[in-house]
């Protein structure tokens, strides 16, 4: 497995992460729990940005360009 291919793997991985972090947050009763889930997700979406910024600096990932002001009205 290349390199690009096993980044676009993890950061895949850590985008259906952290929906399913949401998720549970959402619908869990205990605030404990709930303060530990937001912190491990908080972690995820750091590590998330770090390692696109990486991938996208390598030419691994390529972000959608911004929208256009017409396109946002």
């Amino acid at each position: 497995m290349q390199d690009k291919d096993m980044v676009n793997d993890v950061l895949s991985m850590l985008n259906a992460s952290l929906t399913n972090y949401t998720t549970a947050i959402a619908e869990s009763c205990n605030q404990q729990l709930r303060q530990t889930l937001t912190q491990i997700r908080n972690a995820d979406e750091q590590f998330q940005f770090q390692l696109s910024q990486k991938a996208e600096q390598k030419g691994y990932y390529k972000p959608a360009p911004p929208a256009n002001s017409n396109d946002i009205q």
